[in-house]
């Protein structure tokens, strides 16, 4: 069944910890054992394009990443917004070299998105991933007027907080609100009709966000707190905004998303997918029916299968998924929503024409 994953850190994946994507998973798994690169999350990668060909991954969203850090002593971030500026580019130049070789086709406007579900449906072999532009972090947006570049690049979703607090505001793991400048950027992605990501805002951020911005929203890999009770899940309420504002919520496939109390490099995941299947199920219920549930799975988002669900090796396992909606009596027509309907939707009504 066709998936369509609302958000994938391949830029990240191939420029930052340099992985050749055309490669399969096993080979660049090999190649990681051979050259000894025991980091968390080397040796057991999840996302490569032919295994998203084998998922049946075949649009969706990939991201531009990058993140300050003070601190010169990190192995992840940058001390100064033009080198995240920077390093965002490098993942943009990386998509469209992949675009120039036959393996990604960036979606910019609703034309784009038609022309790549036709394509699918008439030549699925020879059709590249299918991709809209994202940005995890708003700290490459040099300035709030820099977010009019970045649109006219592709960018035509952005979360503005990632881990900590930023420049313009607070991320998870914080309970900083929003900053000054945070206001105009806020102002002029939805002057633009960009889609804002919720993901990773701190509680305080999320309800300043709330009361000042009007646009649409998603939360592009966002599990409940039901189920993992720390900060960087929602809570019932902040998922019931989403529904409202008639956003869709991807689920995501980290184990510290979906089990509580595993901690990264010391804890071995006990949960399954049925996990995931537990909080999509969760926003369906929440929203009484399943407008708004969707899969951003954030694989290979610094992690491997280390910390995913213990019956995922890789992303093609995200196909265990319908089967187990239908066991809980979701409709065929339902289980295509969740798995690709609903951000298709939400895209299909907030890019340009």
């Amino acid at each position: 069944m066709l998936i369509f994953d609302a958000h994938l850190d391949l830029g990240l994946n191939a420029v930052d910890w340099n992985r050749d994507l055309r490669m399969d998973v096993r080979d660049i798994r090999v190649q990681e054992i051979t050259y000894n690169m025991t980091d968390l999350g080397r040796q057991r990668g999840t996302v490569s394009f032919p295994e998203l060909k084998k998922a049946e991954v075949r649009v969706g969203v990939a991201t531009v990443l990058a993140r300050i850090e003070e601190r010169i002593n990190h192995s992840f971030g940058y001390t100064t917004p033009e080198a995240c500026y920077a390093v965002a580019h490098s993942h943009l130049a990386y998509y469209r070299a992949m675009e120039k070789s036959g393996w990604m086709r960036m979606i910019r406007t609703k034309s784009d998105l038609q022309a790549h579900l036709q394509a699918l449906n008439e030549q699925p072999d020879s059709t590249p991933f299918g991709y809209i532009l994202s940005m995890e972090c708003g700290d490459p947006v040099l300035d709030p007027d820099n977010i009019f570049e970045w649109y006219s690049h592709g960018l035509r979703a952005i979360g503005i907080t990632h881990y900590g607090p930023n420049r313009y505001g607070g991320g998870t793991r914080s309970e900083v609100g929003l900053t000054y400048e945070a206001i105009p950027l806020l102002n002029n992605i939805e002057k633009l009709g960009m889609v804002l990501d919720m993901t990773h805002l701190s509680d305080r951020a999320f309800d300043q966000v709330r009361d000042i911005f009007g646009g649409r929203v998603l939360a592009s890999h966002q599990n409940a707190r039901k189920f993992a009770d720390w900060q960087r899940q929602f809570t019932d309420e902040q998922i019931k905004f989403v529904i409202e504002r008639d956003g869709v919520l991807g689920v995501a496939f980290d184990a510290i998303m979906l089990q509580h109390g595993l901690v990264r490099g010391q804890t071995i995941p006990e949960i399954t997918i049925e996990r995931a299947v537990d909080n999509i199920d969760h926003v369906c219920q929440l929203a009484g029916n399943c407008r708004h549930s969707g899969i951003g799975s954030d694989l290979d988002g610094g992690f491997g299968n280390e910390q995913t669900p213990k019956d995922l090796d890789t992303i093609a396992d995200l196909q265990k998924i319908p089967d187990l909606l239908a066991k809980r009596g979701y409709s065929d027509s339902d289980i295509r929503a969740i798995m690709h309907g609903n951000f298709l939707r939400l895209f299909s009504e907030v890019l340009p024409d």
